[in-house]
């Protein structure tokens, strides 16, 4: 059943994610047009991972993530507090990093923003996950919280909103279902195919095979430059207490 509802959602809203233009705006345009507010049409508690999975937080320790801030892997354990199932980013600390790099990856991460409603637009539950600690989808309380749209929940950080706003409530459990492909450089350090990401917010598809335009950033956009091939998994620590759980990646390489 829940295949079959994603279809009927990617059939539905096809229009609408083809209908955002790579060019036209500049980062955080406040004229950009918001994405339609929606109610997900899935919810529920937490599935297991599949059996091919890397399972990188199923709810007892952080040993797969090291301090992001970091460069010794061995040393410098992830600082973040772990709560019941879940952890929850902890003031004063990096944001958090995998010690597995990876390339091509199927990611599915459930998190949390903050019950206590604090701060607003960009100030209210801000995370961020990072592939290759260079693309974020931004993470963001987006539930009656109006920011600039290329930053809110689910958005290709300062290149593309989301096709429409799946936000649940504060302090409920929403869940990314992301394909991530990475750039592909030759040997000389030239661009030879772009990243792509596709994404699903809360069984809702809001990107489908959505060209990078290069490294996301806050201010100024950058061309793509040479990196390796696999690099880690980040998650930000933006100062507010956004928890997480049941994280896993499938290689597609």
């Amino acid at each position: 059943m829940k295949i079959i509802i994603l279809s009927i959602l990617f059939i539905q809203f096809g229009g609408s994610l083809k209908a955002q233009q790579r060019d036209g705006y500049i980062i955080h345009d406040e004229e950009r047009p918001q994405p339609l507010i929606i109610k997900p049409g899935i919810s529920g508690p937490s599935s297991p991972p599949p059996s091919d999975a890397i399972v990188l937080f199923g709810g007892k320790d952080l040993s797969e993530w090291r301090s992001w801030s970091s460069s010794n892997s061995e040393t410098d354990p992830a600082e973040w507090s772990i709560e019941n199932d879940y952890f929850i980013v902890k003031k004063n600390t990096s944001g958090i990093q995998t010690i597995k790099h990876f390339g091509d990856i199927q990611l599915h991460i459930e998190w949390s923003a903050p019950r206590e409603i604090q701060g607003q637009g960009q100030g209210r539950g801000n995370s961020g996950v990072f592939f290759m600690t260079i693309y974020e989808v931004q993470i963001l309380d987006s539930y009656d919280n109006t920011t600039y749209p290329d930053g809110q929940a689910a958005a290709i950080y300062g290149q593309y909103p989301p096709a429409v706003n799946v936000s649940s409530p504060p302090g409920t459990w929403q869940n990314y279902d992301i394909v991530f492909y990475r750039p592909r450089f030759d040997n000389k350090g030239n661009l030879m195919k772009p990243s792509y990401l596709t994404v699903f917010h809360n069984g809702v598809i809001v990107h489908h095979n959505r060209e990078l335009m290069g490294p996301t950033t806050h201010k100024v956009r950058t061309p793509y430059s040479l990196h390796p091939d696999r690099l880690p998994l980040s998650l930000q620590n933006h100062g507010n207490p956004v928890r997480f759980r049941n994280v896993w990646v499938r290689e597609l390489e």
